[in-house]
C-alpha cells in the first residue's frame, strides 16, 4: 500500500502543481496594463540602444577597415614608387657602365690607332732611310 500513498501524494502534488498555475495564468495582469506598457516599453528602449551601440560599433569597424585600407593602399603606392625610383636607378647605372664601356672602347680603339700610325709612320721612315741610302 506504500506504493499507492506515494503515487496518491505525488498526484495530488501535480493537480496541486497545476491548479497554481491556472491561477497564475488567470491573475496576470492584462495587456494594456500600464506595468506591463512600462515593462515593455523599457524591454524596447534598452533593445533600441543596444541596436544603436551595435550600430555604431559597426560604424566604427567600418571606418577602421577604411582607414587599414588606405593605409594598406598608401604603403603599396610607396613600395611602388620606391621600386621605379630603384628600377630608375638601375637603369642610369646600367646606362652609366654602358657609357663608360663604349667610351673604354673607344679610348682603346683610339690608341691602337695611335699606335698603329706610329708604327707605320715608323716603317715609313724606314722604308725611305732604306731607299735614299
Amino acid at each position: 500500500m506504500k506504493t499507492r500513498d506515494t503515487f496518491a501524494k505525488r498526484k495530488e502534488a501535480a493537480e496541486a502543481a497545476r491548479a497554481r498555475l491556472v491561477e497564475k495564468f488567470k491573475t496576470r495582469p492584462a495587456a494594456d496594463d500600464p506595468a506591463v506598457v512600462a515593462r515593455a516599453e523599457e524591454r524596447r528602449a534598452i533593445a533600441e540602444a543596444r541596436a544603436e551601440r551595435a550600430a555604431i560599433r559597426r560604424a566604427e569597424e567600418e571606418k577602421r577597415q577604411e582607414e587599414a585600407r588606405e593605409r594598406a593602399a598608401a604603403e603599396e603606392r610607396a613600395r611602388a614608387e620606391e621600386r621605379a625610383a630603384q628600377e630608375a636607378a638601375e637603369r642610369a647605372a646600367a646606362a652609366e657602365r654602358e657609357r663608360a664601356e663604349q667610351d673604354r672602347l673607344a679610348r682603346v680603339l683610339a690608341d691602337e690607332a695611335e699606335r698603329k700610325a706610329k708604327r707605320d709612320a715608323r716603317y715609313a721612315a724606314r722604308k725611305q732611310r732604306v731607299a735614299s741610302s
